[in-house]
């Protein structure tokens, strides 16, 4: 059976081995001979029951046999278990904070391209006007031309070229006829070259590069003073005084650059002035022969082809100097000149 709180076993075995003066009573008055005495002490000890102790908990407290309290100690706040509500509450406040966060960089970024945008938009705007600018004065009649002035003209008359350009006039600087010009100017056929260059407001500079005569050829009783290409400059019943005969064959170099012409023009830009006045005939059949005579004393020049033709320039030179009244010169081996 339980017993109850506070229950002293010592205690309890010492009621029941000594019974209090009360029960001795009824044990001496069984002696004197009543029946009702004998059976009532004829009845067990065991039954007796005494009456259990009440300890309050003051008197425990007061005694000093009180058990320690079970009381727990706070749990510290960093190892407190949050709780839903307060998880809830701070997922939204962080859901807010990076909405905020992402909101200013956007503005941000969008600030940032925003001015790039403008400033590329506003260069290529100012671009623009630039271009319809240049466009719409170029071809207003304020740029349109009025003035041609030749330059390089000797052989050739620069009224003429001028008047011969004459339909350009009135158009804008921007809007000239190239092909009309070139076809203008290829009437004159002195003109090597030329550069056309625009002087705003409305001036044309026409820079021509007239082609020089190196020799006459003989056709027929008339003499044609040529240039290197072989084009006729002009044409006299006479020999041009200063310019050496070619009787060389074949074509010019542009067409055929193993022809006799085109050795013996080679042979004749290459000639030194003093020694190119001296020259009277220049004769080729192939660009291996060259040889020219010259006209004081009639003095023959092997040349040979044109090849090395600056030194062979310097050792005629040397010759004419070294042995003035010689007959013959043969430097068409450089390294080995000989006289006669």
């Amino acid at each position: 059976m339980k017993r109850p709180q506070g229950f002293d076993r010592s205690a309890a075995r010492q009621a029941q081995a000594a019974p209090s003066a009360p029960e001795a009573a009824p044990a001496r008055r069984e002696t004197s001979g009543g029946a009702s005495a004998r059976a009532e002490s004829a009845s067990p000890v065991g039954t007796l029951t005494e009456p259990v102790p009440i300890v309050r908990a003051d008197d425990r407290t007061r005694a000093g046999t009180s058990r320690p309290s079970r009381t727990t100690d706070p749990v510290p706040a960093a190892e407190r278990v949050p709780s839903n509500r307060e998880i809830s509450k701070a997922l939204r406040a962080a859901r807010a904070e990076r909405r905020r966060v992402e909101r200013g960089e956007v503005r941000r970024f969008t600030k940032r391209s925003r001015r790039r945008r403008m400033a590329w938009l506003g260069a290529a705007g100012v671009a623009a006007a630039l271009v319809l600018g240049v466009v719409l004065v170029g071809l207003s009649p304020l740029l349109a031309l009025k003035h041609i002035q030749v330059v390089g003209a000797s052989r050739l008359d620069a009224a003429a070229i001028t008047a011969k350009l004459g339909d350009q006039v009135g158009k804008p600087l921007a809007l000239l006829d190239q092909a009309a010009i070139s076809s203008d100017l290829a009437a004159f056929p002195l003109i090597r070259s030329y550069t056309l260059e625009s002087h705003p407001p409305d001036t044309l500079i026409v820079r021509i590069v007239e082609r020089q005569p190196i020799g006459a050829v003989q056709q027929g009783s008339a003499f044609v003073l040529v240039d290197a290409a072989k084009v006729p400059i002009s044409s006299s019943a006479t020999r041009p005084a200063g310019y050496p005969i070619i009787a060389a064959t074949g074509a010019a170099a542009d067409a055929n650059a193993d022809s006799g012409f085109a050795a013996a023009a080679a042979v004749l830009s290459a000639l030194p002035a003093d020694v190119l006045s001296r020259v009277d005939t220049i004769s080729a059949k192939t660009k291996d022969d060259v040889s020219f005579t010259l006209r004081e004393g009639g003095a023959t020049v092997v040349w040979g082809s044109a090849e090395d033709s600056a030194l062979k320039s310097a050792d005629l030179a040397a010759l004419l100097k070294g042995a003035p009244k010689a007959s013959r010169f043969d430097v068409s081996s450089p390294h080995s000149v000989t006289t006669g």
